[in-house]
């Protein structure tokens, strides 16, 4: 079964289709890839190995009969931050979560859409308690490790789903993004990433919105028609949401080979602001992607939005997420039945959350009018005649691991050493347009770099065509990380 590592989630599930390989073939050699790779990367908090055996053997029937789920018997990791599982647990990074056993009641619409593609959960992933900070590194779990260097981050807050599918564990994996938390851990782990449009798929039942609408949910893979196909799978409305993204005019599967036109695009590979130094690793990124897009006929000239310069950015985004860090404290307070205190949670979590304690109610109004006046800002570049924008995913690389730790009496240090990281992603957070990171450098230490394509609200189809172009004009299919299983 070794050769089933180099295989996408598609082609895995063509082999189920085929009657070349059984569900629980499949999930059999996923557990036996976990438990020989996990111990070094840590990517994998909790496991649900015997459900997901009995899982595939239902599936395994469903097969024999002609079932056609797209990915059916196909291994799965959820991270464990949304993505609810019934009866699985559910901690967010959280020691007071995990002190207390915490477990879900019900399914979110994402997973059950999944389960109904097919997939089977192997368990969750590593994720930085709540989602703060661009590494995984939370004190309930511990670091996971890059599988290109254990010595470095695999990013956050995606770090344990992209880790996971980095070293060869699964296919793909649940992801998740409020600031570029999906987009951060692809290019650190060198995987695609794509960060949909606001609204595209539900946070229902739990939830309407995540982070004031910022945050949004896909995967990580190693291809770019696993992510349009698992695309197409979770999108679309589900009944109380109270907003949704338009759908789209075909299946996202049917871009893959499209032919997206000569467009119009603008590249930005230096500093997107004030006060950002970026690598030129990072920088040499963007322009690799610049170059491939220009020698497949596309029109690339230097140019970039305007806002994207506005400093004020930082200070909207930061108001918000910690308003929202706030009442998830008190969410988990209710849920646990008590008013959390410092100890539950870590010292940086805690003064985030006092920063949103601080802002009051008319404040964080008038930063949420100024995110979406920002949009606007943002919008007019694209309807002036841009198809899509080029920049680098972060600024620095993978760092080392223990870069993010707040001592007592300076409880901010992590959140302030995440501001290269998401330098470039959390903007596209605030607009809710979606982005893509693509792995198309390294390094000379050989750590994965990522480029990140951004198109205009809605327009998922054209950053998959383009995507795909790439794919093929930059090949990193075959690339894997030194510790694959």
């Amino acid at each position: 079964m070794q050769e089933l590592t180099r295989l996408d989630a598609m082609a895995q599930a063509e082999l189920v289709r085929r009657g070349e390989v059984s569900p629980r073939e499949l999930v059999d050699a996923a557990i036996a890839r976990i438990e020989k790779t996990n111990p070094a990367v840590h990517a994998v908090v909790s496991t649900a190995f015997d459900r997901a055996r009995d899982a595939a053997v239902a599936l395994e029937a469903e097969a024999k009969r002609g079932a056609k789920r797209p990915f059916l018997g196909v291994p799965f990791l959820m991270k464990d931050i949304g993505g609810q599982e019934a009866g699985a647990p559910y901690h967010m990074g959280m020691k007071c979560l995990k002190r207390a056993q915490w477990t879900e009641a019900a399914s979110s619409h994402f997973t059950e859409k999944l389960y109904a593609a097919g997939f089977v959960s192997l368990g969750r992933t590593n994720t930085p308690e709540l989602a703060l900070l661009p590494t995984t590194e939370p004190e309930a779990y511990g670091a996971t490790a890059n599988p290109w260097n254990l010595g470095h981050s695999a990013g956050g807050s995606s770090g344990g789903a992209a880790a996971a599918v980095a070293a060869g564990m699964v296919p793909a994996a649940h992801a998740s993004d409020g600031g570029g938390s999906i987009r951060i851990p692809a290019s650190h782990c060198g995987l695609v990433g794509l960060k949909p449009t606001r609204a595209r798929a539900s946070f229902g039942p739990a939830a309407g919105e995540r982070w004031s609408g910022f945050s949004c949910e896909h995967v990580v893979s190693h291809s770019v028609r696993d992510t349009a196909a698992i695309l197409d799978v979770v999108a679309g409305r589900m009944p109380g949401d109270p907003y949704s993204a338009a759908p789209p005019s075909r299946p996202y599967l049917q871009e893959i080979g499209a032919d997206p036109g000569r467009l119009r695009i603008g590249v930005l590979a230096g500093s997107p602001r004030e006060g950002v130094q970026v690598d030129p690793a990072c920088s040499e990124a963007a322009r690799i992607a610049a170059r491939a897009l220009a020698s497949l006929g596309h029109h690339v000239e230097e140019s970039s939005p305007e806002a994207y310069a506005d400093t004020q950015v930082g200070r909207s985004y930061v108001t918000l997420v910690a308003s929202n860090i706030a009442r998830s404290l008190d969410a988990v307070g209710e849920k646990l039945g008590r008013t959390l205190v410092p100890d539950d949670v870590e010292n940086t979590t805690w003064a985030v959350a006092q920063i949103g304690r601080a802002t009051t109610a008319p404040a964080y109004l008038a930063m949420l009018e100024w995110a979406h006046a920002f949009g606007r800002r943002m919008a007019a570049w694209w309807e002036g005649g841009f198809d899509l924008l080029v920049t680098p995913v972060t600024a620095e690389p993978p760092p080392p691991l223990g870069q993010f730790v707040s001592p007592p009496d300076v409880p901010l240090k992590a959140y302030l050493r995440a501001a290269p990281f998401g330098a470039f992603t959390f903007p596209i957070n605030l607009t809710g347009q979606p982005a893509i990171s693509l792995p198309l450098h390294h390094t000379e230490s050989g750590l994965p770099v990522g480029a990140m394509l951004t198109a205009a609200y809605g327009r998922e189809d054209l950053l998959l065509r383009v995507a795909a172009q790439l794919e093929q004009a930059v090949p990193w299919r075959e690339r894997r990380a030194p510790g694959y299983a």
